[in-house]
């Protein structure tokens, strides 16, 4: 068994709107799936990534509306690192970002930038023969486009003890200076550690990572829950989630880590030219459906907005479906 890179990426914003402004008004990504936290249906789970909602390319966000913002800290992830194509596409961000407001630092091959609530990004350029996993947007050049994610950089105290399970059981190599590679037949991602700054109290929300999910074949999915607990990391057993399934643990840095299935996927329950246009809910929700319209914050769509004015975000029409 094999694991297939990063599947999906979770995190914490306290304003939905502002948050589709961002990653679909600005960074270009598709909001492909537009549906509730299923352990808490009275928020939403937005999720933005590549035109197919591709593993691999998937940030969702938790929303719970007004809430403080977080501080990551020791056993957070800390940033999310994506794959651009060159040093023409880094300038081409570095640009577009400071004329919308975002202030960015180049730092050799890299782009590092924070979303509005303080969520950290880097843009690296790849070397990877993965497929690139982008988004068309009018406003981005395709070559310039976001390509799915590289990897994340997570906080951790006592690194050498996540040893054994990144090894181990989870099968990922590498581990020199901190960094972990999921090699799978198809996608690769990497983990990797930092020093936890010890004057820092983590603190989970608005604009921190809830968790990263590692993608897996969905044959595999009871044989890695399997796998972790005869490791002892003490795994959830396989939640249906509708669109994929899920086993949750958490890895001795203490990062929540989820083992995720490729598919079903997101076209499940719509067309895929139309993912994330309306409120897409699990048979289970349903019954909820006029209740959740009814508290489910507003949302923009950038896809449909007006012509900004020059060094203006786009005006996005308001959605409420």
């Amino acid at each position: 068994m094999k694991l297939e890179g990063i599947h999906h990426i979770t995190a914490i914003t306290g304003d939905a709107p502002a948050n589709v402004e961002f990653y679909d008004g600005v960074l270009g990504l598709r909001l492909v799936k537009k549906t509730v936290n299923q352990d808490d249906p009275t928020v939403y789970h937005l999720f933005h990534a590549d035109d197919l909602g591709s593993p691999g390319a998937d940030l969702t966000f938790f929303e719970y509306p007004g809430a403080a913002r977080g501080r990551a800290g020791a056993g957070m992830v800390h940033r999310i690192v994506w794959r651009v194509s060159s040093a023409e596409t880094l300038g081409f961000w570095s640009e577009r970002l400071g004329r919308l407001g975002t202030r960015s630092e180049l730092t050799g091959d890299s782009l590092l930038f924070a979303d509005p609530e303080g969520l950290e990004h880097e843009l690296g350029i790849t070397t990877a023969t993965d497929v690139p996993l982008t988004a068309s947007s009018p406003e981005i050049p395709s070559e310039h486009a976001l390509q799915g994610f590289d990897g994340v950089r997570a906080y951790s105290l006592h690194p050498a003890r996540s040893e054994s399970l990144l090894r181990d059981t989870l099968g990922f190599s590498g581990g020199q200076d901190g960094r972990w590679e999921a090699q799978g037949d198809e996608r690769t991602g990497f983990y990797a550690h930092d020093p936890a700054p010890e004057q820092i109290q983590p603190r989970s929300g608005a604009g921190t990572v809830h968790h990263v999910a590692f993608a897996a074949q969905p044959q595999d999915e009871e044989a890695w829950r399997e796998r972790l607990a005869a490791a002892g990391a003490r795994p959830t057993p396989v939640i249906d989630r509708f669109y994929f399934r899920s086993v949750y643990f958490t890895e001795p840095s203490g990062v929540l880590f989820e083992i995720a299935t490729i598919g079903p996927g997101f076209a499940v329950d719509e067309d895929a030219e139309h993912l994330g246009e309306g409120l897409s809910l699990p048979p289970r929700f349903e019954p909820l459906r006029e209740r959740l319209q009814n508290i489910l914050t507003p949302l923009p769509d950038p896809r449909a907005a007006e012509p900004a004015a020059p060094g203006e975000a786009p005006k996005a029409e308001l959605r409420t479906t």
